[in-house]
């Protein structure tokens, strides 16, 4: 991947109304040859239509570790349960341009399919990691065609990850369930949420949702960490939770 250089697009953040904004309201503004647009920090199709772009605006000025937190911890916890990296057949659910599969790579997962509703990320994967992916699909996991649903249901996923993509309404916990539903009984499941949307009046839904399979025991929790996700384009700290678990067998 060839990243965005400086004298082609220069990124700026505002410099005055950011302070207040919900994370899904963000904004920066990008510059090429003179001209300004402003985007929001959740335009992503228009984000990874632009090589590097997501990586300097997330990764460089923002500086999210998710996707390393996530599946460091993934790793570790897998390290305690004498579980083999390399046997993992991972479902990547709103895989963006795979940065979280660069991350499994890493750690030598067998296999990794990703899925995400946009084409624009689907695109950018292929452009920015070829070959990462054993297959990438661009759809709504709740409207499964027969067809696909039974070549994913094929592949005997025993890994779900899920990287800095609920809880924002991008993806629903419908959509959640239905990965979730794809992944075979003893496999693993990590993922990471904002903070708030663990809390008492959630109105996501992923609060009452991981609550009820947390207390129903089909989901086992293995791994918990709190951590900084990234900062606020006004330079506050996001926290986000890591979760590790595992389908009950």
């Amino acid at each position: 991947m060839s990243p965005v250089s400086e004298e082609d697009l220069q990124v700026h953040l505002p410099r005055a109304g950011a302070f207040g904004l919900d994370q899904d309201e963000e904004f920066f503004e990008i510059e090429e040859n003179g001209e300004r647009r402003r985007l929001r920090c959740h335009d992503y199709g228009e984000i990874y239509s632009v090589p590097g772009l997501y990586e300097r605006i997330f990764g460089e000025v923002l500086s999210c570790r998710s996707p390393q937190v996530v599946i460091d911890l993934l790793d570790e916890t897998l390290e305690r349960h004498d579980a083999d990296p390399n046997e993992l057949r991972a479902f990547d659910l709103g895989a963006g341009n795979g940065m979280v599969a660069e991350e499994l790579d890493r750690i030598g997962a067998e296999e990794i399919v990703g899925v995400d509703l946009l084409e624009e990320a689907k695109e950018a994967a292929e452009r920015d990691r070829p070959g990462l992916y054993d297959a990438y699909h661009a759809l709504n996991l709740t409207e499964l065609d027969p067809d696909l649903r039974r070549e994913l249901e094929g592949r005997g996923f025993n890994c779900l990850t899920c990287v800095a993509a609920l809880g924002f309404g991008d993806l629903p916990p419908d959509a959640f369930q239905a990965a979730y539903e794809l992944v075979a009984p003893g496999g693993w499941i990590a993922f990471n949420i904002r903070d708030q949307f663990l809390e008492n009046g959630d109105s996501s839904g992923f609060s009452r949702l991981l609550e009820q399979m947390f207390e129903s025991g089909e989901l086992v929790e293995h791994a918990r960490h709190r951590y900084r996700h990234r900062v606020s384009v006004s330079g506050e700290p996001l926290y986000y939770v890591a979760v590790v678990a595992q389908k009950a067998r």
